[in-house]
């Protein structure tokens, strides 16, 4: 059964705010706070990887969906398969049953991509009613300044909160601070999970929300290791110790619920694709939730970033080099482009190397600077040279992303640059929030 926010119960989490200082995170964060149906799927499909690139490829475009694609497969591990569950397994499907059972706690997720220009949809989970707690894939959120979230069964829609996610195993846990009439869905056991099992992946597909799309189908292999990519966002990564599913998961499905034939959700839908028999890919629940909890304890770690990241607002050439000058030549090679005037801002993350290059021994070459961040309202330009920043000496665009990812949203810091005329300047910024991932 559900339950429902009024229902009693360990809530994840308790019911502090986080913190807003920008204050380095070597100190521990304070903890953070507490009808039409659609069956238009076949059980299964045979696509080819070329039919789904180009699926997912227009999805993106349009900012309607975000599902990775499948690059690469490796062979289940031997003795993968794991024991039935304790409990009879039912021997049918009853597709509208497990539909009824696990869309109350289902919500679409809204990434606003302000840096791309582009909204991202994707789908989550209510995982604690009480807490509004949502699980999802990272990757709905990837590059993400701002999230809202829709309860399906309500329509309302709510400013989320992101309270942390894990780049190597792509989830993310989310809040909705105020909301109400939330429903948990039912969490099952994926270590119960078999081949053949019985599977419901459930979603917003194509980004369309209101009434989920539901595709059926059984696990077809466990413990997958896959190569998966985002084209929109160009995010690649590999993931270990997936569910394999027939199930057609489509995208915009991310981070939807993969429930058993009791109603229960075992996985989150992840990923879909082959190479010649299609499939899709779901992240074991039992894989997801300890992150969730460490995410909702505010532990961060060396995979967990806690909320939201602090951001300058600078884009900064993909060089390890300590001289902006041969940061500016490695990254002419990568782009071939050159700005013709850097006393602008831009609206996205595009940037050409500037024209002119201050002269600066050391520290981290400014490509572009982001329109309303923190950097444009300091004064700086694209070839100015970042040489420090919270009294910490910059001595390449490695070192200034090291050193602003140990502080929080918020606060303010002192800056220093150098201009394409020479001059010195200094200014104390206050970090903005995001991009997430």
């Amino acid at each position: 059964m559900h339950e429902d926010d009024s229902a009693g119960g360990e809530s994840l989490i308790s019911p502090a705010g986080p913190s807003a200082d920008a204050t380095p995170l070597a100190d521990p964060p304070d903890n953070v706070t507490a009808s039409a149906r659609q069956w238009a799927r076949s059980p299964s499909g045979i696509r080819g990887l070329l039919i789904y690139l180009v699926v997912a490829a227009l999805a993106a475009a349009a900012g309607v969906g975000t599902t990775l694609t499948v690059q690469h497969i490796s062979s289940a591990r031997p003795g993968a398969t794991r024991a039935a569950p304790d409990a009879p397994e039912p021997a049918v499907m009853n597709d509208e049953a497990v539909y009824n059972e696990v869309e109350p706690g289902i919500v679409d997720v809204t990434s606003n991509l302000r840096y791309l220009q582009e909204t991202a949809e994707g789908t989550g989970f209510v995982i604690d009613a009480a807490a509004g707690l949502v699980l999802t894939n990272n990757h709905v959120i990837d590059g993400a300044t701002s999230v809202t979230v829709t309860p399906v069964m309500s329509g309302k829609s709510y400013p989320a909160r992101v309270l942390g996610y894990d780049l190597t195993d792509d989830v993310a846990l989310l809040q909705l601070p105020g909301a109400t009439g939330l429903k948990a869905v039912t969490l099952g056991n994926s270590a119960h999970v078999r081949v053949g099992t019985l599977v419901l992946a459930i979603g917003n597909e194509a980004g369309q929300g209101g009434s989920p799309t539901v595709a059926p189908g059984v696990i077809s292999s466990l413990d997958r290791t896959i190569v998966a990519s985002d084209q929109s966002s160009g995010l690649i990564e590999t993931l270990h110790g997936v569910l394999q599913t027939n199930a057609d998961i489509r995208p915009g499905d991310s981070g939807g619920p993969l429930a058993d034939a009791a109603g229960r959700v075992i996985g989150i839908d992840t990923a879909a694709g082959g190479n010649t028999v299609y499939s899709g890919y779901a992240i074991p629940i039992n894989q997801a939730l300890p992150i969730a909890k460490r995410i909702a304890a505010g532990q961060p770690g060396a995979r967990i970033q806690i909320g939201m990241p602090a951001s300058l607002g600078v884009l900064l050439p993909d060089s390890t080099s300590t001289d902006p000058r041969r940061q500016a030549s490695q990254e002419l090679r990568q782009t071939g482009v050159v700005s013709n005037s850097g006393h602008s801002c831009t609206s996205d993350d595009t940037a050409a190397v500037p024209g002119s290059i201050a002269p600066a021994r050391s520290g981290a070459l400014v490509d572009g600077v982001l329109c309303g961040t923190a950097a444009a309202t300091a004064g700086l330009f694209a070839g100015d040279v970042i040489t420090s920043i919270g009294g910490r000496a910059v001595t390449s665009p490695g070192s200034l992303t090291a050193i602003v990812s140990h502080y929080r949203p918020g606060g303010k810091t002192p800056l220093a640059w150098v201009s394409p005329g020479g001059s010195l300047h200094t200014a104390t910024v206050t970090l903005d929030a995001g991009p997430a991932g």
